[in-house]
């Protein structure tokens, strides 16, 4: 692959993440063993203390999350999951804790469903993603109870929220958990943080009322099955898979969508993902030229000096390919107006696995209204 600019640690830690290590990477890895035990006695200590202290919001609450840490198409699935939902006629909000935002109140609207409200800088850069692509509203909170009850006090309060990354949001009860593994990178050495990718040991996902196995489409070879799954938990198991939708351009402030027409096209790939490898391989799979790469950590925010950068690496490059979250961020900068573009990606499921979805989603409990909606 072409060179690349790394201004993040978090590839170097991951190399200690894998099963099969070298003596000297085995000798650094031993070093983070009580560090991640550490970790792990405080995460048991939290889920006690947050068993008996949680809260009940007053709509239904979803959450969408994983035992990993990096992507794992959270953010994704939770926009399809609410669209389909509000395809159906149902009023559904999206409540983030927006990572990064520097925002001044305990929660506020990032969108109405119709006009943006907040800058990436304020509400961080998923949040804004969300809210270009969905036209429900959509809240950031650092406390999840703080943006449902801003979206309950609403005329029209949504029928159920959706929370993007709130599986170890343990103070807030939920109706239902979802949670994603991705099969291409599995639970990686097993270990918890910092000598592994574990947030939570594998026995959470008893919490869990689904587990989606989530596929990135390309040819990456599989870490995980599901026999393997099934075996980790009894819960239902759901299989989706993340592709490429289409090209997204800044045309007059507004996103406007082509094709992925790549093929044979020199392209310069921008990241600020925690596992940029994904959105490599569809890259490649779309039978894009890459001519370079450069990496920004996780939520970067993007400065005059690496719109320089990126304008100097993009001299021999036909096209600038960035993510959805990367763009909202980019949009600003002269070199959107021609040749940047997003990958806008889109989950798919099998007819029966999205009908016992919205089945696990609604549920039992759920309001006649919903139900009958549904």
């Amino acid at each position: 692959m072409p060179g690349s600019n790394r201004s993040s640690g978090r590839p170097r830690i991951e190399n200690l993440w894998r099963k099969h290590l070298g003596p000297a990477e085995f000798i650094v890895w031993m070093a983070l063993v009580p560090a991640a035990m550490l970790y792990g006695a405080a995460v048991t200590v939290r889920r006690v203390f947050w068993r008996v202290a949680r809260r009940r919001a007053p709509l239904r609450v979803v959450s969408v999350g994983n035992l990993t840490v990096g992507g794992n198409g959270k953010t994704p699935f939770t926009l399809y999951l609410a669209q389909r939902l509000a395809r159906r006629g149902l009023r559904v909000g999206i409540v983030s804790r927006g990572f990064g935002g520097k925002r001044k109140e305990r929660a506020m609207l990032v969108s109405d469903g119709g006009d943006l409200m907040l800058s990436p800088e304020e509400a961080g850069d998923e949040p804004v993603m969300m809210a270009r692509a969905f036209d429900g509203p959509v809240a950031v909170a650092k406390r999840r109870i703080d943006g449902i009850n801003l979206l309950a006090r609403a005329t029209n309060p949504p029928d159920l929220v959706l929370l993007d990354d709130a599986f170890q949001h343990l103070r807030l009860a939920r109706d239902v958990d979802i949670v994603l593994v991705n099969r291409e990178r599995g639970f990686g050495n097993g270990w918890l943080l910092p000598a592994g990718p574990m947030r939570e040991r594998l026995g959470a996902l008893g919490r869990a009322h689904a587990v989606v196995l989530m596929s990135a489409g390309t040819d990456e070879p599989s870490a995980l099955s599901a026999s393997q799954v099934r075996k980790l938990s009894r819960v239902p198991l759901l299989h989706a898979t993340l592709r490429p939708r289409a090209l997204v351009r800044v045309e007059m402030g507004r996103w406007v969508e082509y094709p992925v027409d790549l093929a044979g096209r020199r392209v310069l790939a921008i990241s600020g993902l925690a596992n940029p490898a994904g959105f490599y391989a569809m890259l490649r799979e779309a039978d894009a030229d890459l001519v370079g790469v450069l990496e920004y950590a996780d939520h970067h925010a993007y400065s005059s000096a690496d719109w320089h950068a990126i304008v100097s690496a993009a001299r021999d490059a036909d096209l600038i390919v960035t993510t959805e979250k990367d763009l909202v961020k980019l949009e600003r900068f002269p070199f959107a107006r021609n040749s940047l573009y997003a990958l806008r990606l889109e989950v798919a499921m099998d007819a029966a696995d999205a009908v016992r979805l919205d089945e696990i989603v609604l549920g039992e409990t759920a309001s006649p209204r919903l139900q009958a909606e549904a």
